[in-house]
């Protein structure tokens, strides 16, 4: 292909009729200012899509525009331009095509690209625009790290050789960036960042080291090593989270925080004796990210104006149910931003604080120093709030003093790990709190789960197994409101999972007059009846099936909610 012409972005933008002088001439003189790109500027202040401007270069150039999302480049002609040079030209290697390499760029008149990428292949190659959005987010996805961690590995392995490994010379390599531990850990976090993966697990086996990433809340695994090495790394992040390195035969928790990729990560460690080593699991928490506001949860509309309107009042509790790693903290977290105002003292009591919120005072509990949840929540109390989060109600003593709080003109969010909502205040009753209580404090129960979204990039209709076709009629779902039934094949975009990213999916019991008559009832089984009553059509498994109808998930991902809601 011959070298491409230079056009001018904001004349072609105008000459199309995408967008004014007036707004070139405004964002001329913004981009004067910060020096940054002209497509950036105006698609930040709103002016333009970037697939528009994509669409608009690939029109004027008389090249495809290709859309990334949906496109599965060959991974092998990829990796032949490398990474950095990737990044630098913002340029992705597709395939081959005509004896040619399709190259898809964000700007396809930078000459000065065109030749490098020419001299780098050796190879005549064709032009495509792609969105820079896009392809950031495929160069992430496909420049995995599991080659390098996999040869560190092997250099580790080499340098302990068939020896003892030497903890004080191990030591005094505390500072050395060049040691292949800390490269190896160095590399791990960042392919874990790039993929979004929320947990790393190192775990030692009789002949090899595993290391999984969890995505998406399925474990993957990113590499197998030699399990010599099994110890030099425990003991590197032993020493990274202040831990006693020469203690093996307990378990251990501890955090540190390191910087990877120009984001701030704050790892959550826990370290527990096994039977061929010591077994690491790792939570990461990108402290450099936003978190989700209300709107963006995904809660129904009509849901979301009543939760809104309860977590404005002044006093009573917010529960939030779920098992581990249902994104309870993050709604919690939504809420309290959406109520973080000057005029309102909020403190948080948390194991450990996850999120960092500008204005709220936040409590780290520490059992080591005994400064436990009831602790903290006593002297919270003395501290004047008007709003208080309870990481989660652990025991019968937190579980009270939050009640009563919860009662005397505070407003209590907090978390417990139950099946559903209608269960929830049995449990706090099981915890030793008086019914009376639970009965007067409560104000809504929201129990939410976390559904994998089918991959929008290999998603295909999906014909039910007989297993399937038998499970959604005892469910009451007849064969013709069954919707658009979607599955995802795999592919690169997902890991061959055939999902990609996952929503909420959320069942709110709001404690009425009748509910609240119900709870204080002798009889369990009255309030049961009026909480199923409320909740017809309303569960957490009608709003998985409406996700499922709408083509968002597959029915093996709501068949696997409907376990956990119903064991």
């Amino acid at each position: 292909m011959a070298r491409p012409e230079k056009v001018r972005l904001g004349d072609l933008l105008v000459q199309q009729k995408l967008i004014s002088l007036d707004q070139l001439q405004f964002v001329l003189e913004q981009q004067k200012r910060s020096g940054r790109k002209l497509g950036r500027v105006l698609v930040d202040n709103g002016f333009i899509s970037e697939d528009q401007i994509s669409e608009a270069l690939a029109k004027q150039l008389n090249i495809p525009y290709i859309n990334l999302k949906y496109y599965n480049p060959n991974l092998e002609i990829v990796r032949s331009l490398p990474e950095n040079q990737a990044r630098r030209f913002r340029a992705v290697a597709l395939e081959e095509r005509n004896g040619a390499v399709l190259i898809g760029m964000t700007d396809p008149t930078d000459l000065f690209a065109f030749d490098e990428i020419s001299r780098i292949l050796k190879r005549d190659i064709d032009l495509a625009v792609v969105t820079e959005g896009q392809l950031l987010e495929t160069i992430d996805r496909v420049y995995r790290r599991t080659d390098e961690i996999s040869g560190l590995a092997r250099e580790i392995s080499e340098e302990l050789g068939e020896g003892y490994i030497d903890f004080g010379a191990l030591s005094d390599t505390v500072g050395t960036e060049e040691a292949p531990v800390v490269k190896l850990l160095q590399t791990m976090f960042e392919d874990a960042v790039q993929v979004g993966a929320s947990d790393v697990h190192i775990e030692p086996q009789e002949t090899r080291l595993q290391i999984r990433f969890r995505i998406d809340g399925a474990l993957h695994l990113q590499t197998e090593a030699d399990s010599k090495i099994a110890s030099a790394i425990a003991l590197r992040l032993k020493l990274m989270s202040g831990l006693d390195i020469s203690e093996k035969r307990l378990p251990q928790d501890g955090r540190f925080n390191v910087r990877v990729r120009e984001q701030a990560i704050d790892v959550r460690i826990s370290t527990m004796p096994t039977q061929y080593g010591e077994s690491v699991v790792m939570r990461l928490l990108n402290q450099s990210g936003s978190f989700l506001t209300l709107d963006k949860l995904g809660m129904p509309p009509d849901m979301l104006k009543r939760f809104r309107e309860i977590i404005q009042r002044s006093n009573g509790m917010v529960l939030v149910t779920g098992p581990t790693g249902s994104g309870k903290t993050t709604t919690l977290y939504a809420g309290l931003s959406e109520i973080n105002t000057v005029d309102q003292k909020i403190i948080t009591v948390e194991d450990p604080v996850e999120y960092r919120l500008p204005g709220i005072n936040q409590v780290q509990v520490n059992e080591k120093i005994e400064l436990s949840f009831s602790k903290v929540l006593r002297a919270a109390l003395r501290q004047d709030p008007d709003v208080i989060l309870v990481g989660e109600m652990r025991d019968a003593e937190t579980a009270q003093i939050g009640m009563r709080a919860a009662m005397t003109g505070h407003l209590v969010f907090s978390t417990l790990h139950t099946r559903d909502s209608a269960g929830t205040l049995f449990r706090l009753v099981d915890m030793g709190v008086p019914k009376y209580m639970v009965a007067s404090s409560v104000q809504c129960v929201l129990a939410q789960r976390l559904l994998r979204r089918v991959c929008e990039s290999c998603r295909e209709a999906h014909v039910p197994t007989p297993q399937e076709v038998e499970w959604l009629q005892a469910e009451g779902v007849e064969k013709g409101s069954w919707g658009e039934l979607v599955h995802g094949r795999g592919c690169s975009h997902c890991n061959g999972t055939g999902y990609h990213g996952r929503m909420g999916v959320y069942e709110m019991l709001e404690m009425t007059q009748d509910l609240v008559d119900a709870a204080a009832h002798d009889d369990n089984a009255h309030f049961m009846q009026a909480a199923r009553n409320y909740l017809k059509d309303r569960t957490l498994l009608d709003a998985a099936l409406r996700e499922m109808k709408l083509g968002h998930t597959s029915i093996a991902e709501v068949m696997r909610i409907s376990n956990q809601v119903e064991d």
